[in-house]
């Protein structure tokens, strides 16, 4: 099962066996994200911003500050360990533990962009972006 469908299942069966309660100002706050996968399931958007909104958040939360339930996700706000970007860039990539890889849905630009909106969001504030060509070194 290709990554994006993996996770929308993953997350519709914890949603279906009660592992994860959903509040409603949870819901109305996501319907309003939207996001698009093309027909060879690869994700649309171009900004960091709005990579984040439509991969990370649903995990990691909008504020990302993560969460427990189902599973352990992790805070990405006010974490030391964003400052090393290529811990970054491969965690994306490849995944790690329980988080899926995104290598195969996003191009080495949107990587950047995520990774970058990450380093410089919630409380983080990395110097340095990361460029297409170092995530094309690490895929």
């Amino acid at each position: 099962m290709d990554s994006p469908k993996l996770i929308f299942g993953v997350m519709l069966m914890a949603l279906q066996m009660g592992a994860v309660t959903v509040s409603a100002q949870t819901v109305a706050q996501d319907a309003a994200r939207s996001f698009t996968i093309s027909p060879d399931y690869r994700f649309t958007e171009k900004s960091g911003e709005a990579l984040y909104n439509a991969i990370c958040a649903g995990c990691h939360m909008p504020d990302g500050k993560g969460a427990q339930g189902a599973g352990h996700y992790p805070a990405l706000a006010d974490n030391p360990a964003v400052e090393a970007a290529p811990y970054v860039i491969v965690n994306v990539l490849h995944g790690r533990k329980a988080m899926p890889s995104f290598g195969d849905a996003m191009d080495d630009d949107q990587v950047a962009a995520v990774v970058n909106y990450t380093r410089t969001h919630f409380g983080n504030r990395f110097s340095g972006s990361v460029t297409s060509s170092e995530v094309r070194s690490l895929r």
